[in-house]
């Protein structure tokens, strides 16, 4: 039988944030050019190893560096502050691994 883990409330709310976070910088980046400041097409040498190209970026809205700095900011609170929860003193160190996925198993299932 499976181990049984009772996560506390403040570190699942912060997981679960933090998921929101990255989903939320994800959006973000598809949203905006590819390159933060105002930079011209370009293109490698035909000749390259790997070749490629981008085209001209107009650069990012200042709102959008902003909010993207702000959710930037926001998901290395949340990730130190998951890593660093009083709970996984709780366990053995080759535990934290099971307890760990243990969760993700939990929170996968109930997205789906």
């Amino acid at each position: 039988m499976a181990a049984s883990y009772d996560f506390p409330q403040d570190l699942t709310e912060a997981q679960d944030e933090l998921r929101q976070v990255r989903a939320d910088l994800q959006t973000l980046y598809r949203r905006v050019p590819w390159s933060v400041e105002p930079l011209d097409a370009w293109e490698t040498h035909e000749n390259a190893w790997r070749p490629s190209s981008r085209p001209t970026s107009p650069g990012w809205e200042p709102q959008d560096a902003a909010e993207i700095a702000r959710l930037r900011a926001r998901e290395v609170e949340l990730a130190t502050a998951i890593v660093t929860h009083a709970y996984w003193s709780l366990f053995a160190s080759g535990d934290v691994l099971a307890a760990k996925h243990h969760h993700e198993q939990q929170m996968a299932a109930a997205s789906s």
